[in-house]
């Protein structure tokens, strides 16, 4: 079980790309949103929020299979983080979109704030997801101004 959880936590080898497999990971969420744009809104932010709950244990898993507390392979809290941060704007622009996705890999790479501490939660799993859902919840809300 816990090298399924390695192989979603490195998000179907999104994580295992030699560079930026942060932001190859985020970019792995695309299909992701374009399909769950197609349901309701209740049904999106559902799936959205059962993505990140597998997230947490899939980074759990990752960490105990590669004995690390924060492996750079595990991407698929990126995808989590860009999947929440494109919610915000579903049915708004192509632009807005952009803002979304860009906002959230810089709130991620720089974590600014509470963004940075929450990663030093317990257990590991859920400190790996956490900044990255703070990210995007940010990244969403910056990405709301954008016409």
């Amino acid at each position: 079980m816990r090298v399924f959880g390695l192989w979603i936590a490195r998000w179907f080898g999104c994580g295992l790309f030699p560079y930026g497999p942060g932001t190859v990971g985020a970019l792995g969420a695309l299909p992701l949103h374009f399909l769950f744009v197609r349901l309701s809104l209740g049904l999106h932010v559902a799936a959205v929020g059962l993505l990140t709950l597998v997230g947490v244990w899939a980074s759990d898993c990752a960490v105990k299979v590669l004995g690390t507390d924060d492996p750079q392979q595990v991407v698929v809290d990126e995808v989590a983080g860009t999947l929440i941060a494109m919610t915000f704007v579903r049915g708004h622009s192509a632009w807005a979109l952009v803002a979304a996705f860009v906002a959230f890999r810089l709130l991620d790479i720089f974590k600014p704030g509470p963004i940075d501490t929450v990663q030093r939660m317990r257990p590991e799993g859920l400190a790996i997801m956490a900044d990255d859902i703070l990210a995007g919840l940010g990244a969403g809300v910056l990405a709301m101004l954008v016409p």
